[in-house]
């Protein structure tokens, strides 16, 4: 089959939610990849940061095999011996205390928001649902329909209403703005420390800090999505990290999956992410 076979393929019997470039590819290694028809390319897209350690490393991939021929699957109805692995490995290397892991970017956004409004109303006594989170324009968190409803482009909102409330957008890399956003109401501001969807987009310097300076004086959860430029896409290990800022809320994905197997993962303290309980 040649690449305009498999392209008719999905034309013909998938969903037309995404118009990808017309390069089938068959096969890839490192920083390389192949067509089906036998073309070489560099991959400097990367999964959009979900292969920052290249194609089938051949660690992770190991990793893989050698957990799926002992079991792949437990549900969190039981325990297994790696989940407090993983939990220990990613404090070890971020210095938050708790982890809460979940599947997709978009889910780890989901999680997020919801323990961002928790912490508004028991941590900070906000009126019950008026819980507000700040976020900024030409934002991209995932998809959903929470998230889309505080996405300001057209071609992911529209048709999708109603949107949730409960979220204010103010322009990107403004942090006078943000500041002058925020009420006895607000939760948490949710921002990429780099926007990607908008065309890598790099704030002014001083942003970051800015915002984390907010969020302290005003006693409110800043939210790093770092799912794109986290575990090293930046130079350093967070994008937060050019600042010397460190966010209440860490959302981490992509990479942290080894571009083998979703899994993303939000981070905090214990006093904020402990506030989960079962149920």
């Amino acid at each position: 089959m040649k690449a305009k076979d498999y392209i008719a393929l999905e034309n013909e019997y998938g969903a037309h939610n995404y118009h990808p470039l017309d390069v089938v590819i068959e096969r890839a290694e490192g920083v390389w990849v192949w067509d089906v028809e036998g073309r070489k390319y560099l991959d400097c897209l990367a999964a959009y940061s979900a292969l920052n350690q290249g194609h089938r490393h051949p660690k992770i991939v190991a990793a893989l095999v050698a957990q799926a021929q002992k079991v792949t699957l437990t549900s969190r109805a039981f325990r297994n011996d790696q989940l407090g692995l993983l939990y220990q490995e990613l404090s070890n290397l971020t210095g938050y205390e708790m982890a809460l892991p979940m599947n997709t970017g978009a889910e780890a956004v989901e999680t997020a928001i919801k323990l961002a409004r928790k912490w508004g109303y028991v941590k900070k006594g906000i009126p019950a649902n008026q819980a507000e989170i700040i976020t900024a324009g030409n934002n991209f968190h995932g998809r959903t329909i929470s998230i889309i409803s505080f996405s300001t482009e057209p071609l992911y909102r529209d048709a999708f209403g109603p949107h949730t409330p409960g979220f204010v957008t103010v322009p990107y890399g403004d942090a006078a703005a943000i500041e002058r956003a925020i009420t006895p109401n607000t939760a948490a501001i949710l921002l990429e420390p780099i926007q990607g969807e908008a065309g890598v987009v790099v704030p002014p310097a001083g942003y970051l800090k800015a915002v984390a300076d907010l969020c302290r004086k005003h006693n409110v959860l800043f939210i790093a999505d770092e799912i794109q430029t986290g575990l090293g896409r930046t130079g350093k290990l967070f994008a937060c990290d050019h600042e010397v800022v460190r966010p209440d809320v860490m959302i981490l994905g992509k990479a942290l999956g080894g571009g083998v197997y979703p899994v993303s993962a939000v981070l905090a303290s214990r006093e904020i992410l402990g506030l989960f309980r079962p149920g």
